[in-house]
């Protein structure tokens, strides 16, 4: 997964021709507090994309924690298999392996989950107004700031996910006017100033992950359910569902259900809506 924070199809890495410094493991170790040590950060200058690597190294038996944080992707990927666009230090791109006990179907709303942990790990520098949209898009001003990405596998007597993140920290200047984005782009220099040091901000987002995967691993969803509907962009808001780029409903959104599904009051009822291939819009 790369970013900046809209989704393109068949779209390959924008890379900045500067330099830029790598995360330095040891630096985020030392601000996790009591996340300390549950972490193994792997920092790299380039990868294809740190979730296809990650999901590689679970293959091979990579422990719970294992993080794997690059500068650049050039294949990187967001949901329903479309690209991202990103920049060395306009972005901050990571993804996080979690075991979990049960199996893959105890991990339904897990997406939403992480955004809770995003707002949270945001907020704590000072962000308000940032928000989600069902079911992995972080927003600012009905702008993507982010996304989620969010891949299951089983294991025997248990589950793993391979959790992907994108933030953008600043605009880059090569978007151009040529990007054709299904939401407009935010950027987190417009919303925290001054911006904040790479590093902290690595480092309270493995905080806040931490504790919402312990919380999803009591609960599931439900636990959090009422923290999501309370930063749920559309709720209560006329919305249609796309499929495929055609419509398949329109209604009002109730929000998400106990395990993550999108409920819409449309004239037959409240229905519930799974997320598939499906693309939720504001009317």
């Amino acid at each position: 997964m790369t970013i900046i924070a809209a989704l393109i199809s068949d779209a390959t890495a924008v890379i900045d021709s500067s330099s830029s410094p790598m995360i330095d493991p040891v630096s985020v170790q030392s601000m996790l507090g009591d996340a300390r040590g549950r972490f193994d950060i792997d920092s790299l200058l380039e990868c294809e994309s740190t979730s296809t690597l990650l999901l590689k190294r679970a293959a091979e038996g990579a422990p719970a924690g294992s993080v794997i944080v690059t500068d650049r992707q050039t294949a990187g990927r967001g949901s329903r298999g479309r690209g991202w666009l990103a920049s060395p230090e306009s972005s901050l791109t990571f993804s996080v392996l979690w075991r979990f006990d049960g199996g893959v179907g105890q991990l339904a709303g897990l997406s939403l989950a992480v955004g809770v942990a995003v707002v949270h790990a945001l907020e704590a520098f000072g962000a308000n107004g940032i928000m989600l949209k069902w079911p992995n898009d972080i927003l600012y001003d009905n702008a993507k700031l982010g996304g989620i990405l969010v891949e299951l596998q089983s294991a025997p007597d248990s589950a793993l996910a391979v959790v992907g993140i994108g933030l953008n920290l600043s605009m880059p200047e090569s978007i151009g006017e040529a990007a054709d984005f299904a939401l407009p782009a935010a950027a987190l220099d417009d919303i925290i100033l001054p911006l904040p040091e790479r590093h902290a901000l690595f480092a309270q987002l493995l905080v806040e992950l931490a504790h919402v995967f312990d919380r999803f691993s009591y609960g599931g969803f439900a636990v959090l359910r009422d923290q999501w509907q309370a930063l749920n962009a559309w709720q209560n808001h006329p919305v249609r569902l796309l499929r495929n780029g055609l419509l398949e409903k329109e209604g009002v959104c109730r929000g998400a259900d106990l395990d993550g599904a999108l409920l819409v009051q449309t004239s037959a009822g409240v229905e519930r809506c799974l997320s598939g291939d499906l693309s939720l819009r504001a009317q």
